[in-house]
């Protein structure tokens, strides 16, 4: 039988309440509140704890404070990466950041959802005394890779992949994956036309 944390990063149902999750958070939240009171300039401190709490982290990585994330450990950053300040990182999940790679302000990427469908979402025969949460939850990866631009508060969601060189304009909700060299924007998010001398195919 999977452990809760195997179903979670399986992108199976899960219980997002199970002590490993927030035994996850607690520890998490501590280096968040030290990482979070560091000054701008201290690079040596800021740099250790990255690489206490994330899953993994490159080299010239840059992450702007206050900086949110669920567990740390699944977040894996390149090198050369630029995150700016007010970023939210819900990592039930894998997020991947490649190499040379921008994050403007207040950026949030989600990898946790739950059923669209009511009966789907609720805990069947929920109680407040049942041990159990009253929704259900899974949770999907997502993938930045090399030398994208992700403008300032972009929504990115669970189970996409941004494609290599890609620009994802402000403001824009990232409901799908976006092809490599393509610029993107809008809500829903759409391909609006290649870079780097690509043609688009409509």
């Amino acid at each position: 039988m999977k452990t809760e944390l195997e179903k979670c990063m399986s992108g199976e149902l899960y219980d997002c309440h199970a002590q490993v999750f927030i035994a996850l958070k607690t520890k998490t939240r501590e280096l968040l509140s030290k990482y979070n009171a560091l000054p701008y300039d201290d690079k040596t401190a800021r740099r250790n704890l990255l690489r206490e709490m994330l899953g993994s982290v490159g080299a010239n990585v840059s992450i702007g404070n206050p900086f949110i994330c669920d567990y740390g450990q699944n977040i894996h950053i390149g090198d050369n990466v630029s995150v700016n300040m007010n970023c939210t990182f819900v990592d039930c999940n894998k997020i991947t950041v490649g190499n040379r790679v921008l994050i403007a302000s207040n950026v949030q990427i989600y990898t946790a959802a739950h059923p669209v469908e009511l009966n789907e979402r609720l805990t069947s025969g929920w109680t407040a005394d049942s041990g159990e949460y009253f929704w259900r939850t899974f949770a999907q990866p997502v993938v930045i890779e090399d030398d994208c631009w992700i403008g300032g508060g972009v929504i990115i969601l669970p189970g996409v992949t941004v494609g290599r060189g890609s620009v994802v304009g402000a403001g824009s909700v990232v409901t799908k994956d976006i092809p490599a060299n393509s610029l993107a924007i809008g809500n829903p998010c759409r391909v609006i036309r290649k870079l780097n001398g690509e043609e688009q195919n409509d």
